[in-house]
């Protein structure tokens, strides 16, 4: 049980985190808090980070464009619209949504990378998009026919899609550097990204109401999330931490409920409920439809070392 706690730990920041997101509606602009996060993490790494770097800098160099995509998308991209999104749904939808990404990146695996695709993938795909559905519904997909998915959970879905990509590649191009010059040379990259979204966007500026938020995306979650969240993974195994992973949704509505005072309507159960049944079986029933194809044939000159 002790060696769950890190990556419990590691989860409950980032549920956490959905929360501040929706905190700092009203005290900081979607654009700005995105971009000072990853600014203040850059600068807080970069006498550990920047060093190990350089030092690897000749296997760094071949896989520049790959280290940017992952900034792009993983950071950049997922996180500005996490932030937007706040201003326009619910923390527990967000939260909920989010429940998407394990199933979202197995079916990506399955049409990018040649896995295998199971029963349980498809069963456990289509029961989680039901689960979706209704909550963005509201409950009644008569309600989502008639209205429409809302702009702020649309703008989740992409975020998600935008991070389960992430997930994908960062196992497709078994890129070589370690995991702190990694995310250093990742965050560089989505600090650049977001830079002209910064200079062209309303500010209002740091101060003490928005400064916790900002602090807590900062440290907590920029930084020392990650770091938990592999050293959690590297003790308890991929597999088992998925199912960690799995309870975000579950600390986020709870926290939502408790902390901001959302109301956790039934749907919300019955739809996250739905979600995780369907992560489970995706997980756990192998009943192959069609097999993997054979891996391509890794060639050192051109992709380095290989983990």
């Amino acid at each position: 049980m002790a060696n769950f706690i890190l990556p419990l730990t590691a989860v409950l920041i980032w549920s956490a985190n959905v929360i501040v997101n929706k905190l700092a509606v009203g005290h900081i602009f979607p654009a700005e808090i995105a971009f000072l996060r990853w600014f203040a993490a850059a600068l807080l790494l970069t006498p550990f980070a920047l060093p190990a770097l350089w030092r690897a800098r000749s296997q760094f160099v071949p896989h520049m464009t790959q280290y940017a995509t992952l900034g792009v998308l993983g950071m950049a991209i997922y996180q500005g619209l996490a932030y937007s999104a706040a201003h326009y749904t619910s923390a527990t939808n967000m939260g909920i949504i989010l429940a998407l990404l394990p199933l979202t990146t197995l079916a990506l695996a399955v049409m990018l990378l040649g896995d295998a695709l199971t029963a349980g993938a498809l069963a456990g795909g289509l029961l989680s998009i039901g689960g979706v559905l209704l909550v963005v519904g509201h409950g009644s997909l008569l309600h989502l026919a008639d209205q429409g998915i809302g702009v702020g959970d649309a703008m989740m879905v992409a975020a998600m899609l935008a991070y389960a990509v992430y997930c994908v590649l960062l196992r497709k191009w078994h890129l070589p550097l370690a995991p702190l010059p990694s995310l250093y040379a990742q965050i560089v990259f989505a600090v650049v990204a977001l830079l002209p979204f910064y200079l062209i966007s309303e500010k209002a500026g740091v101060s003490m109401d928005n400064l916790p938020e900002l602090a807590f995306a900062t440290i907590p979650v920029s930084i020392a999330a990650p770091f938990i969240w592999m050293i959690g993974v590297a003790r308890i195994g991929p597999r088992r931490a998925t199912v960690v992973i799995n309870l975000v949704p579950i600390f986020t509505a709870l926290i939502a409920a408790f902390g901001l005072g959302e109301h956790l309507a039934g749907y919300h159960l019955l739809g996250g409920a739905l979600i995780l049944a369907g992560v489970a079986l995706g997980e756990n029933w192998h009943l192959p439809i069609r097999k993997a194809r054979e891996p391509m044939p890794v060639v050192a000159d051109e992709l380095g070392s290989v983990r």
